[in-house]
């Protein structure tokens, strides 16, 4: 045999190792010595290790070997992987997939020969082999191109033609790290054209800023997929400038013993919906990315049930309402929110139906149940109509007659509480709703206000 042939026979013998993402977030692992016509064939839900109810599927990561001995050792380390791990291995982060090993057998990036052929293969993308999705993936997985398949939201068009979920496309639009038609895209909301040309720079993966630590909960739920957590006022959600650490997502680390839902990002693992430091009630973290996609989806589309319990000054006239104002940040104040014209370009819908439940002195017990769940919402819808929440520093202006006993009652925060959230369950599907009682120190406030008002 000629040495050319030789080489041309070296080049056609290839051996793959391969994932495919698939319906319900689910990974796929495979090997073949033909990648174009295997993913044919899972593509059309055809063979009888790969069914139709796995669709639609895509292409994450592909990684060529010299024999098919090779292929198929790594497809069988990588089905033993944890979901992370894989999520590492697509993403192209070697050092993250080297933290995740578990076990001996688990490949190792500091072993010998596995290490350069480790290093020659993982994240090898095969563009040509993806076509029909219309994107490319670059060796580093650092970067992400290609059109708008069909007409629709961005984030909608954007996971289609992508890997990402929609919460995780939406968080890389907000972080500025989307291009649509050249321009930073500004709206994960806004309609886009098919054909539109995007590009999506994915930010290196760094070491995660949360560390877990003992700090109890008042769990009300948990199983497998999700938890609901009765959060106390003065906790943070999640690590932020001036909040390293004593937060909630520490704490859910250190009780979940890792297992969090990791699309909301390093700093905010598990993270769907959070609540203000100051307010106090429920939240639902998702345990696993399924969960993670499930809830948000329900939380984007607004059918999350949400009562909130607050106390605001004065007399709301009328007792029931609704408050349709468009929110966004402010141009005074870059920390507050702000209602904004109908008109403006702009800021978010937000809608607030609130109700009297008891009249109290110089105050109001009154409930508000959430349409949207914008930033700061309830604070600011009560504002704008003159019954700003009691003790909330930022937008409140507390009735002369009761700062003596807001005082003398210590109580210095928005009286708000997540009183009661309701969704369908991302995995089973049941309807689920949870209540929490009022915090002892809004339950003593009310009380006094009460007593007063007689």
């Amino acid at each position: 045999m000629s040495k050319d042939r030789f080489s041309f026979l070296a080049v056609v013998m290839a051996f793959w190792t391969y994932i495919l993402h698939c319906r319900g977030g689910a990974f796929y692992t495979g090997h073949t010595d033909d990648l174009e016509h295997r993913l044919a064939q899972h593509k059309a839900g055809e063979g009888s290790q790969f069914t139709a109810e796995r669709l639609p599927v895509e292409l994450v990561w592909s990684g060529e070997f010299g024999s098919r001995q090779e292929a198929f050792e790594f497809e069988r380390r990588v089905k033993g992987w944890s979901r992370a791990k894989k999520l590492a291995l697509v993403r192209g982060d070697w050092d993250a997939v080297s933290k995740h090993a578990k076990s001996k057998s688990s490949p190792s990036t500091s072993s010998g020969r596995a290490e350069g052929h480790f290093f020659d293969t993982l994240g090898t993308a095969h563009p040509e082999l993806v076509e029909g999705s219309h994107f490319s993936l670059q060796s580093t997985q650092t970067e992400i191109t290609g059109t708008i398949t069909a007409p629709a939201r961005l984030d909608k068009a954007l996971a289609d033609a992508t890997e990402f979920s929609r919460a995780r496309v939406q968080a890389l639009i907000a972080e500025g790290r989307v291009e649509l038609n050249g321009k930073p895209a500004m709206s994960a909301s806004a309609k886009v054209a098919e054909g539109a040309p995007f590009r999506i720079t994915v930010p290196a993966a760094v070491e995660p800023e949360a560390k877990p630590q003992d700090i109890p909960l008042d769990v009300t739920f948990e199983d497998e997929h999700l938890i609901v957590i009765n959060k106390p006022a003065g906790m943070v959600v999640h690590p932020a400038a001036g909040n390293p650490d004593g937060t909630l997502v520490n704490a859910l680390l250190h009780h979940c013993g890792g297992s969090l839902s990791g699309i909301g990002g390093v700093a905010r693992p598990g993270i769907v919906h959070r609540i203000d430091k100051d307010t106090s009630g429920l939240l639902v973290v998702a345990k696993s990315d399924t969960a993670h996609e499930g809830l948000a989806a329900q939380f984007a589309e607004h059918s999350v049930h949400r009562r909130y319990l607050a106390v605001c000054g004065g007399h709301p006239a009328p007792a029931k309402g609704t408050i349709d104002e468009k929110l966004g940040r402010s141009d005074a104040n870059r920390k507050k929110m702000a209602v904004l014209t109908k008109n403006s370009s702009r800021g978010k819908h937000a809608i607030t139906h609130y109700k009297i439940l008891e009249r109290l002195d110089s105050s109001s017990l009154i409930e508000c149940r959430l349409e949207t769940g914008r930033t700061h919402q309830v604070r600011v819808h009560c504002a704008s109509i003159g019954h700003s929440l009691l003790g909330d520093q930022l937008y409140g202006k507390t009735p002369k007659s009761l700062k003596p006993l807001l005082s003398e009652l210590n109580f210095a925060r928005q009286a708000l509480h997540a009183a009661e959230l309701g969704f369908i369950h991302p995995i089973s599907q049941e309807v689920i709703r949870f209540v929490a009682d009022l915090p002892a120190d809004m339950r003593e406030l009310i009380d006094e206000l009460s007593r007063s008002n007689r």
